[in-house]
Order: structure tokens, then C-alpha cells, then sequence
């Protein structure tokens, strides 16, 4: 249904204006093939959202793992289920360079770069609440700050350290309320952390 109602757009806004001669050419044209653009569309997502991704760059490589290693991540670890494990094993897949072979960092972020990212943040994120206020990144006159509270709500403190700017009202909303949405708590603060960090880091 939702391709039908495609072509029907792009063959309804051919005809304004345009004779029949030049209406065939137009639809000769490669160009002007509704389905590549479709296919294209649901391949990258609308618009809407491309032209966001396009006009920012990834985080490089290794700003990611200084990220990670400032927020509390070991980065060395061996586990592969663990934050660490996944970033350093996947340097390639998150466009990082190969000096070896003189190929520079791909700044080019995509669909399945940005879903890696924001699986590493999601596996990272225990550890991020846990080794939080021991950072010096996240300390005020060496006391840590911490994304929760005893009650497992968020901090404004805490996830303005995760994000690395200032944190509103309006984060901490966010980060309340997808804490609450999960089926866990232990859950919900996880993905907490990964929403908040893929959208401060990332084109999100």
C-alpha cells in the first residue's frame, strides 16, 4: 500500500504543467524511478532523519574509547558480551582507520554504525553507573556524583557527567521515564544510560 501511494505522489506532482512528451522523458529519466527512491528511503529511513545524519560526522574511534574510559568502561576487557570487548574488537565496523594499511578513519556515519555504538553504550552502561563517582571527570571538589539515587531515580548531576553538558530537567524526564517503562528496574536504567549517551554523542 504504502509504495502504491508513493508512485501515485511522484505521478501526481509529473503532471502539473508538464505535457505528455515531456512527461515521458521525465519518467524515462533514472532519476525520476520511484522505486530506487523507495528502496533507498527504507533502506536509510525518510528524510527527515537522513538529513540529520548526513550533516554531522561519527565520533571518531578513539574519542569513543576515551569516552568510554572516562565514564568508568575498561576497554581492555575480554568478556565479549562486555562494552570493552565489543569496541576494541570492532575498530573496522565503527569506521575506524587501518594505519597499517593507510586507510584514514571513515567519519561517515550510518545506520549500523550508529546501532553498534549504541549497543557498546548499552552494554556499557553497568558499569558507567557503577564506576561513575569514582571518575574525576565526575567529581565535584572530589565528591562523585551518580546517575541514581537510593530510589533509582536520575540525577541531574549524574547525566550531566554522562552526556558532558549541562543536563535540563527535560533529560532527566527522559531518562525517569525509560526507567520506568522497562520491565526491570536494573533495565530500565540501562537503557536509561544508553539513550541519554547515544543522544548526546551520536546524531540522535
Amino acid at each position: 500500500m504504502t509504495k502504491h501511494l508513493f508512485m501515485l505522489a511522484l505521478l501526481a506532482s509529473c503532471t502539473t504543467d508538464v505535457d505528455g512528451e515531456n512527461l515521458a522523458d521525465q519518467h524515462n529519466d533514472e532519476t525520476s524511478d520511484p522505486w530506487p527512491q523507495l528502496d533507498r528511503q527504507e533502506r536509510e529511513g525518510p528524510p527527515r532523519y537522513t538529513s540529520r545524519v548526513h550533516s554531522c560526522s561519527k565520533v571518531r574511534y578513539p574519542t569513543l574509547g576515551n569516552l568510554l574510559t572516562s565514564r568508568g568502561v575498561n576497554i581492555t576487557a575480554t568478556d565479549p558480551l562486555s562494552a570493552g570487548f565489543i569496541y576494541s574488537s570492532n575498530m573496522a565496523g565503527l569506521g575506524g582507520p587501518n594505519y597499517l594499511q593507510r586507510v584514514r578513519e571513515n567519519v561517515e556515519i550510518g545506520l549500523a554504525t550508529e546501532s553498534k555504538i549504541f549497543d557498546i553504550f548499552v552494554q556499557a552502561a553497568p558499569e558507567i553507573i557503577a564506576n561513575m563517582a569514582t571518575r574525576p571527570e565526575c567529581q565535584n571538589n572530589g565528591i562523585g556524583v551518580k546517575l541514581f539515587d537510593a530510589s533509582n531515580k536520575c540525577q541531574l548531576d549524574g547525566v550531566s557527567c554522562l552526556i558532558g553538558v549541562p543536563a535540563t530537567q527535560t533529560h532527566v524526564d527522559l531518562c525517569n521515564l525509560t526507567v520506568s517503562r522497562a520491565d526491570t528496574v536494573e533495565q530500565g536504567k540501562q537503557l536509561a544510560v544508553a539513550v541519554l549517551a547515544a543522544a548526546a554523542h551520536t546524531c540522535e
